[in-house]
């Protein structure tokens, strides 16, 4: 059936995973009860067999595995439950899912959900893997915001990283000059056109993307910057967001009280990490390193300087 194909096949497959992850545990008798009173089932029940094939393609598709009790009521669980809330493709790929099945069905409130708008540079992310997979290198035209000019190159791609709404490539030039610097980072909307070419590359066999990004904040992977111990004093009210959504994987809160909090960060302070500790202002400030808390005195001096012109 075409119902079963596609996008409607995986949200199938996304309900029965938040069906199952929200209920713990459940048999597969009421699994089919709630199916029946969901919209989405048609009023067409889950054969047993179509469910096991289900579950293969979830364990494929997610890594999640549904495993059974084989005991008592059989129930089925989610074996690896918290590779859910885990980072990764496999998690992002279902929390994605998630919420386009989410969206899809919500046509009744959808002037009531307002969605974040995304540049359009997604349209060039589905080529790039494709030249991922084979190693084969890449023709783009890319327009540079500092230098404000649109150049046309050759570029292996090595990785992509999704930061702030924004698709990012790390790809190496092909010319000898730009070669020898090593991978740089291009911003998808940033590329105004795209082609793959016949040649292909050797990926270096040393490189690895979790390493090339290890104690960056965001996309800037300056390694020039060392690693360093970073502690910050957060007002109470502020410390609340930051402590449900992470600044940095590292994030450790060390201290807790009605006024403030502090959190240690493990990373590198670059231009990025800078500018999301300006974000915070007055709730936010460095105790660690001296150098980092200079560095934000001096930005914030400046600002008062420009303010304070008559």
């Amino acid at each position: 059936m075409d119902n079963d194909r596609g996008q409607g096949l995986i949200s199938k497959y996304v309900w029965v995973i938040e069906t199952i992850h929200r209920r713990q545990k459940i048999s597969f008798k009421e699994l089919n009860e709630r199916w029946l009173r969901d919209d989405i089932s048609r009023g067409v029940e889950i054969p047993k067999r179509t469910f096991d094939n289900w579950r293969n393609a979830i364990w494929d598709m997610f890594g999640i595995n549904i495993a059974n009790e084989n005991r008592g009521e059989y129930r089925y669980y989610i074996e690896n439950e918290k590779d859910i809330s885990q980072n990764g493709l496999r998690s992002w790929l279902y929390n994605t899912f998630c919420v386009s099945n989410a969206l899809a069905n919500s046509q009744c409130v959808k002037d009531r959900i307002i969605l974040e708008y995304v540049p359009s540079g997604q349209n060039h992310l589905q080529p790039i893997i494709e030249a991922m997979k084979e190693n084969r290198v890449l023709n783009i035209t890319y327009h540079s915001y500092w230098k404000d000019e649109e150049n046309n190159f050759d570029v292996q791609p090595f990785c992509v990283k999704l930061f702030r709404q924004r698709w990012y490539m790390v790809a190496r030039s092909t010319y000898s000059y730009y070669y020898e610097k090593g991978p740089r980072i291009y911003a998808l909307d940033r590329i105004h056109s795209l082609h793959t070419t016949d040649d292909t590359f050797e990926m270096p066999k040393d490189w690895n993307a979790e390493e090339y990004f290890d104690g960056c904040f965001g996309i800037i992977a300056d390694h020039r910057t060392e690693i360093q111990d970073v502690k910050l004093k957060v007002s109470a009210g502020q410390a609340n967001y930051i402590r449900d959504l992470k600044l940095h994987d590292s994030q450790d809160e060390i201290e807790k009280n009605e006024e403030y909090s502090i959190f240690t960060y493990h990373l590198r302070p670059s231009y990025d990490f800078i500018q999301e500790l300006l974000w915070h202002g007055g709730d936010m400030e460095v105790l660690e390193p001296q150098s980092l808390r200079e560095d934000i005195a001096g930005i914030i001096k400046r600002m008062n300087d420009k303010y304070n012109k008559v």
